[in-house]
């Protein structure tokens, strides 16, 4: 067991050195969040399975804290209210779950951030179109192919795995990473 212990961990950090060939994608997207929270918009993230656990994880450190004690930063997920998801997928199609409350909660100026480990999600990808028609940037975290999505996104975050689990580890810690820029940014 101690081995595939090591082997595992070993992997982990393989990934992480290699992740930051994409601190320039990083930086980028701090600054699409910080200049949309300048302009008192918001954060909104979505994603399926673990991806639905990271981005209200993400959601939940701009409006809690990440590391400072200090005022919510406006953010939310669009896969927390389980009421409109079953409603708007049994009603609309699950393409169609978080594009539909986008067009209600959405504003101009806002930042979508969509989270797939495959980059595939049909229900991201309507997202991000509305997005645009919105005038909502876009950004995509994804794995190392991007996916569709790295064609639909105005910036795409495609960490170099094709490993589920080593994409969400990445992912997360990535969005800690842009968290403490931006917390830092406004209140360091």
């Amino acid at each position: 067991m101690q081995k595939e212990i090591k082997s595992a961990l070993e992997q982990i950090s393989r990934n992480f050195l290699a992740l930051e060939e994409k601190a320039d994608v990083i930086e980028k997207i701090a600054n699409i969040w910080i200049e949309a929270l300048k302009c008192g918009n918001k954060i909104i993230f979505c994603g399926n399975g673990g991806s639905a656990a990271d981005s209200q994880h993400l959601a939940a450190e701009l409006m809690g804290r990440y590391k400072i004690d200090r005022k919510p930063m406006p953010a939310i997920s669009l896969t927390t209210d389980t009421s409109a998801l079953t409603a708007i997928g049994n009603d609309y199609g699950y393409e169609n779950v978080f594009s539909r409350p986008l067009k209600g909660i959405g504003n101009k100026g806002d930042v979508l951030v969509g989270i797939s480990t495959s980059g595939n999600s049909k229900n991201i990808l309507e997202a991000f179109k509305t997005a645009k028609d919105m005038g909502i940037k876009t950004v995509a975290f994804t794995g190392k192919s991007g996916g569709e999505m790295i064609k639909e996104a105005d910036i795409t975050l495609n960490v170099p795995s094709d490993i589920t689990n080593n994409i969400q580890e990445m992912h997360i810690a990535s969005g800690h990473i842009i968290c403490g820029i931006v917390e830092q940014h406004f209140f360091g």
